[in-house]
């Protein structure tokens, strides 16, 4: 018998039994931001929002003085420089105040009493799957560890291993290009061209038509110029991880001779030294060649001066880029900040540099590292990219540079570091914050001009990086600086989280802007730069100009970005 049509299912429904409500994708847990502070809150919604207006500003004769607010605003959420402590005594002294052989320190000393072991801390740094930043390229992680390593440098061990006595500076504690010229005049005289030549340049030699600087090595010993008296190599000229070469006679003889012992380990490193050593050269021929009455008779003494003055025009050049290129790409906001000389002169944080204990930690953005890199059509894991030389030599500056501009870095943060360089370099940073007794997150919360976080939720979204705090540390006030700092959100649009942001914001600027060159008799003195000198400063805006002028002639122009080029505004 037909079934009567009143019960038939209509052809376009489901029978009832089968009939399911679609499912709900579960919601994503949200940061509670009630202890963000409400002076923070409306600050950086002026700052991310309003894109028209901010750019109008930044076009009128009102940018200066813009410019002038929002840094002393940032600088001044905390204390200024110099700090009443160091790593060196507990209290204060003429020593905490003027040994610049310690790193000075924010706030005293907290407890290291019940804490988690760092072996357990460690697993919350550890990357299982590989986490890109929507924002950042590889370049920039590269710009990052090159830029720190001239001041941010802990004592170096006695080891081959590359271990840091965090508790002292062997930098000047100033943007110097340490990196590229080495920390001592021996170091500096070192890689420079014999005086005799009167040239000003850095040694350098010629490799498939460019520019590199000399090999270290002559067979599988440093050569004789590298070293002192005693026939031991000159200081921060040997190579960390040297002594793992011993049987690798062809990776010897491929290690330049620059100015820190980081130079050879990394290939990013190396190319920023290697592109700065050409800027250098560069600078210096063109001195000779524009004034050619204004340099000493004696070869030594023009030496000297040509060098000098390429060293001036080099160093500021790199602040103004660190200013307007990286810090920019940095943060979340509208408003591009610029290098303004003139502008910070009479402020209480216009003091001279001493590097903190604290800037030196936060600056371990270790998660930035890809765990394999793309190196001109080849993909190597990391540890093959150590101390090879040849990958950058092989591939050339322009197309090595280029690479790393087309690769995404990491995003900064927990669970997202390399399993090798876990082990290499954050277990050591989380030994060291204890070595020196940093005081637990929420106090720094406090010193940055934060309320201090009553929950878990307060700190993050991520619900694997709550359930791991909450595992180990039980409550928020047990949270030790390095974690927390990793554990936070990133703001949106910027590469950072809030805390490390403003603490970089901070410290970057009073660190730039400070520097001597920038002091009103040396910046507007006529023979600190000569006229050359600060065109080449005014007309250099960008990573990209300064790569493609400095590649052979003829070549094609050579893509070099911080930002990823499918970076959207948000």
């Amino acid at each position: 018998m037909s079934q009567p049509v009143m019960n038939r299912p209509k052809q376009h429904e489901q029978p009832p039994q089968q009939r399911r409500k679609p499912a709900r994708a579960p919601k994503a847990p949200k940061r509670d931001t009630s202890k963000d502070g409400f002076e923070n809150k409306v600050e950086v919604w002026a700052l991310t929002h309003g894109g028209w207006l901010w750019r109008a500003l930044q076009k009128s004769p009102l940018e200066g003085f813009a410019n002038r607010l929002i840094v002393n605003s940032g600088i001044d959420k905390v204390q200024p420089r110099p700090y009443r402590l160091s790593t060196k005594a507990d209290y204060a002294s003429w020593d905490t105040l003027t040994d610049k052989t310690y790193h000075s320190r924010s706030i005293p000393k907290g407890g290291t009493r019940d804490l988690p072991e760092v072996s357990e801390v460690a697993k919350l740094f550890l990357r299982d799957e590989e986490i890109t930043c929507e924002k950042s390229t590889v370049l920039f992680a590269y710009v990052a560890q090159w830029f720190t390593d001239g001041f941010l440098r802990s004592k170096r061990g006695l080891e081959d291993d590359g271990l840091r006595d965090i508790t002292r500076n062997e930098s000047t504690h100033e943007v110097d290009l340490a990196q590229l010229y080495g920390v001592r005049p021996e170091t500096t005289a070192a890689l420079r061209t014999p005086a005799e030549l009167g040239d000003g340049l850095l040694r350098w030699q010629t490799l498939g038509g460019e520019e590199f600087p000399e090999f270290l090595c002559h067979g599988a010993q440093i050569r004789p110029e590298f070293c002192d008296a005693k026939g031991d190599p000159i200081e921060g000229l040997r190579p960390l991880r040297f002594a793992s070469t011993e049987d690798k006679p062809q990776m010897r003889a491929r290690l330049f001779a620059m100015g820190s012992d980081s130079s050879n380990l990394q290939v990013g490193y190396a190319m920023l030294n290697v592109l700065f050593l050409r800027e250098h050269n560069r600078i210096a021929r063109e001195l000779a060649e524009t004034y050619p009455e204004r340099w000493p008779a004696d070869p030594a003494a023009r030496s000297d001066q040509l060098f000098g003055t390429a060293r001036n025009i080099l160093t500021v050049l790199l602040i103004k880029l660190v200013i307007e290129e990286y810090i920019n790409h940095i943060t979340p906001y509208h408003f591009k900040f610029r290098m303004d000389p003139h502008a910070f002169r009479t402020v209480d944080w216009m003091r001279p540099n001493w590097v903190a204990v604290e800037f030196n930690l936060l600056y371990r953005w270790h998660s930035l590292i890809p765990s394999e890199f793309l190196i001109g059509e080849e993909r190597l894991p990391l540890q093959e990219t150590l101390l090879r030389m040849d990958l950058l030599i092989d591939h050339g500056l322009g197309q090595t540079f280029e690479s790393s501009s087309e690769q995404p870095a990491g995003r900064v943060g927990l669970f997202n570091t390399d399993p090798w360089l876990l082990k290499a370099a954050d277990v050591p940073s989380i030994g060291q914050g204890r070595k020196v007794s940093l005081d637990r997150y929420n106090a720094y919360r406090e010193y940055c001009k934060y309320p201090k976080v009553t929950s878990f939720d307060q700190i993050t979204s991520d619900q694997q990086v709550r359930d791991g705090l909450r595992e180990l540390y039980g409550h928020v006030d047990n949270i030790e600086l390095y974690v927390g700092l990793f554990a936070e959100d990133r703001r949106l649009n910027s590469v950072l989280p809030p805390m490390i942001g403003r603490l970089v914001g901070v410290h970057a600027f009073s660190q730039l802007m400070t520097n001597p060159l920038l002091a009103p008799g040396v910046y507007d003195h006529p023979d600190t730069f000569t006229e050359l000198g600060r065109q080449t400063i005014a007309t250099t805006t960008s990573l990209d100009q300064l790569l493609n002028r400095n590649v052979p002639a003829g070549s094609r122009h050579y893509d070099a970005r911080l930002t990823r080029r499918d970076w959207v505004r948000r």
